[in-house]
């Protein structure tokens, strides 16, 4: 077996077994019985152990090497031992105890938080955020960039800082604030009552996934479940939707399910024949919120959108909408108030939320902040930032699952992909120009099309901001998202 071949088989079982990992926390979230959390977490941490040991191989760091100085290699091999290399060097520094404990913690930790939230126990789940965030700001250590939160964000958005990110959110914050202050001075209020309706599960359910296979996502090569916080796991033939059900508030469960399917269809939409490649996959987690961001507003909340789908949801639940027109439920899914919920928060405030998160993880991080401030400093954040102040932690700084899992430099690619999405938004409208009247139709082809064509299939060929110039001919920016804000808010709001 020469080296291009060699490196292949050892990159693509290092791929192998992080979808192996992926499907066991999968199950752990939807299936598995609530004893077997002790049993899962020493299979995850066995799992990543052996997946770390493979990625660490030294010959793999040779193969890296000699491929490295072959000039032959074609643009999409040369992108493969990049990323191959970006990986090696950062698992090298890794000691495979903390990867083992790291896995085993999250795992306990997961569990913990899901009991936690609904009891509104801060208190029960702190021990076990004290270790997670110990271990990660070990891994963040042992990376050693300049700071510690560089090290983790290097993880999700590869080749974006914390420095940047700062320009970027403070840009964006700046010009965000005096359009929400002229939203709260307008004259006409959308009025969202018709949402807080009863909705049964079922029924939401079969909407919902008549949406999603509308959309594109394919069911035969993936599923919808349930869990306590909607996720996407999976990729290619086998991906994990899962949503949640409140019988008395429709979008959650219906633009959940939109933003995880936009997630699905980006793994579905990868080369068949690269997606085990290291430049095979999805290219950033910022490029990957685009694209579920990109199918729960851009497309979900349209006038386009629920100009076709408004009368099959009225259908779907008769009775329950029967006395509410179009112009009305538009207004209601569009509806611009501070909320405490981040995953219900409409387009004009999420990003609030997202610098919020992104201020205490970052303190969080660098040890400004202890894990057991965290409840004060998120009501002070919630106020300062939404003007509000949460009355619980269960609606507080336990509302979200992914400091349970270690997932601390996540929450900027929200952000990330919201600015994304408005840039792919503005690309898409001048290749499909027609692309409302579409929607009008019920045809939403064009836009899966489209997305799987200049996004999904290139996987990590290129780096996020790369992927955006190519595909924007501009770098990424907050006036394509601030000018769809403003023009859409405008007609509704009548500002």
């Amino acid at each position: 077996m020469n080296p291009h071949e060699r490196f292949y088989e050892k990159v693509r079982t290092v791929a192998d077994l992080s979808f192996a990992q992926q499907a066991l926390e999968w199950d752990m979230q939807v299936m598995m019985p609530r004893k077997g959390t002790p049993q899962r977490a020493a299979q995850v941490a066995a799992v990543a152990t052996l997946a770390h040991a493979r990625m660490t191989d030294p010959e793999l760091g040779d193969l890296i090497a000699a491929l490295e100085a072959d000039g032959s290699l074609g643009e999409a091999e040369r992108a493969d031992v990049r990323e191959a290399r970006r990986g090696y060097d950062r698992s090298v520094k890794l000691p495979e105890r903390l990867v083992a404990e790291r896995a085993r913690a999250v795992a306990l930790s997961h569990a913990a938080w899901e009991e936690a939230r609904p009891k509104n126990d801060f208190a029960g789940f702190l021990p076990h955020l004290e270790t997670v965030v110990r271990l990660t700001r070990e891994v963040a250590e042992a990376v050693g960039t300049a700071n510690r939160y560089d090290a983790l964000l290097d993880e999700y958005e590869p080749g974006m800082t914390e420095a940047e990110l700062r320009e970027v959110f403070g840009d964006l914050k700046s010009r965000l604030l005096p359009l929400l202050d002229a939203i709260r001075g307008a004259p006409r209020r959308p009025d969202p009552s018709v949402l807080h309706r009863h909705f049964p599960k079922a029924r939401q359910e079969a909407f919902s996934r008549r949406v999603a296979v509308d959309a594109g996502f394919d069911m035969t090569a993936g599923r919808l479940d349930v869990s306590a916080h909607p996720f996407t796991s999976g990729t290619l033939h086998d991906v994990r939707l899962t949503t949640r059900y409140l019988e008395d508030f429709l979008p959650a469960a219906l633009f959940g399910t939109l933003h995880e399917a936009g997630h699905g269809m980006y793994e579905q939409g990868l080369d068949p024949a690269r997606f085990r490649d290291p430049a095979g996959q999805a290219c950033s987690l910022g490029i990957h919120e685009s694209q579920s961001r990109f199918w729960e507003n851009i497309v979900g909340r349209s006038r386009a959108f629920w100009s076709f789908y408004f009368k099959p949801l009225q259908e779907t639940f008769p009775g329950t909408l029967d006395d509410v027109s179009l112009e009305t439920f538009y207004g209601a899914v569009n509806h611009v108030a501070p909320s405490l919920i981040r995953v219900e928060a409409d387009e004009a405030t999420y990003n609030l939320h997202i610098l919020l998160r992104f201020d205490i993880e970052s303190d969080l991080l660098a040890g400004r902040v202890e894990p057991r401030g965290l409840p004060d400093l998120w009501r002070a954040k919630m106020c300062e930032y939404l003007g509000i102040t949460p009355p619980d932690d269960r609606d507080g700084v336990l509302q979200d699952v992914h400091w349970s899992v270690g997932l601390i430099g996540y929450f900027p690619t929200y952000a990330l992909g919201n600015l994304y999405a408005a840039q792919f938004r503005q690309a898409l409208l001048a290749a499909v120009p027609d692309l409302e009247a579409r929607l009008e139709r019920g045809e939403m082809g064009a836009v899966k099309e489209w997305l799987n064509r200049n996004i999904h299939v290139h996987g990590r060929r290129w780096l996020a901001q790369e992927l955006c110039q190519r595909v924007t001919g501009r770098p990424l920016g907050p006036e394509p998202l601030l000018g769809y804000l403003r023009e859409k808010y405008a007609e509704i709001y009548g500002i």
